[in-house]
């Protein structure tokens, strides 16, 4: 990665902004905005009937996405979660094929068949989000596992919510991972909340981070809407996991500002908790602010960004609009591995 010049007079600069350059800060700020702007422009094709079923936004999280696969290549693998837009987005999807598949269109990444909890890109290393609590983390093990075997470098990151903690794939899983020392990063985004139930009632720790001691691995703590303190987290494990050092569990620790789903009334929380998360700690503002503080964008340049996005969001609906439907004769196909497009 290119270094970006300190500033003159800075000093301990934060992490992200003494191993970036300002190019891909930029970039980061952008994709920031590019996973909100996605899943407010779902959201909205929701509402006006235009997508069917349910989805799980991850708005108020965008900085945790975006720092951990940072450090990533396109060679390195993800699996994600029911909220994995902002995964796929920062592994590099395109929003095009991502609304498509949101619009059950053939045009999408899985041809219309996975919608909003499947999506899946195997080209950028994002072998695909996953509707079961808890459910992406075995796959994760068993990519690492075989990375391992053939040698090729690779690492794989899990993500996965703070409900999957209280599965027993996640023990199971990071015990076999510390076992083998596999390259594996696991990587928790507690926002405080399942379905409708608080970490404080429904997990024993005080922090998830805290049970990586029972399996011999560093737990590590960040602020999820600290866009570099994920980052420098995550370099630390990719490094570690490259050098045959085996598995970390990072927990990130942020927010989503929806319901749990659209189906989510939302009356676990207090309009005052959600308030306080949006109005001070939301992650995009936070980043736009040391930007600016470090000379990296000025307002003009966030104002290019946002309509930037805005237009490639519209031109996203819009191809998603446009692309065709499936063919009932076309039922069972694009189902299995060996089917090609």
């Amino acid at each position: 990665m290119a270094t970006a010049n300190k500033a003159a007079g800075q000093t301990n600069l934060p992490f992200a902004y003494t191993r970036y350059s300002h190019e891909q800060l930029r970039d980061v700020l952008r994709k920031m905005y590019l996973i909100r702007r996605f899943e407010e422009g779902a959201e909205d094709s929701y509402m006006r009937g235009l997508i069917h079923g349910t989805m799980h936004l991850s708005i108020g999280q965008e900085a945790s996405a975006m720092g951990i696969c940072m450090p990533l290549t396109d060679e390195d693998q993800i699996t994600s979660t029911h909220r994995g837009h902002g995964h796929s987005i920062a592994k590099g999807a395109d929003v095009k094929k991502m609304f498509a598949e949101f619009f059950g269109k053939t045009t999408g990444y899985c041809k219309g068949r996975g919608g909003s909890m499947h999506i899946a890109d195997v080209s950028k290393g994002n072998l695909g989000a996953n509707g079961i609590v808890a459910g992406g983390i075995p796959i994760a093990v068993g990519a690492a596992l075989s990375a391992k075997r053939l040698g090729n470098g690779k690492v794989v990151v899990s993500f996965f919510g703070d409900g999957a903690n209280n599965e027993g794939a996640f023990h199971e899983s990071l015990n076999m991972a510390s076992i083998w020392k596999l390259p594996v990063i696991f990587v928790c985004e507690n926002n405080g909340y399942g379905m409708s139930t608080s970490t404080a009632r429904s997990t024993a720790v005080a922090n998830i981070a805290d049970r990586a001691a029972a399996y011999s691995m560093p737990g590590v703590i960040v602020d999820g809407n600290n866009f570099s303190e994920v980052a420098e987290a995550s370099h630390a494990a990719i490094e570690r996991a490259r050098a045959g050092e085996g598995p970390t569990l990072i927990e990130s620790k942020t927010y989503r500002y929806r319901g749990h789903s659209k189906s989510d009334r939302n009356r676990y929380r207090t309009k005052e908790e959600i308030e306080d998360w949006m109005t001070n700690r939301d992650p995009i503002t936070l980043f736009e602010t040391e930007l600016k503080e470090f000379g990296v964008i000025d307002d003009k340049g966030i104002e290019a960004i946002r309509e930037d996005v805005a237009r490639e969001i519209a031109e996203g609906i819009e191809y998603a609009k446009e692309g065709p439907m499936p063919e009932i004769s076309d039922l069972a196909r694009f189902v299995y591995t060996e089917e090609v497009a």
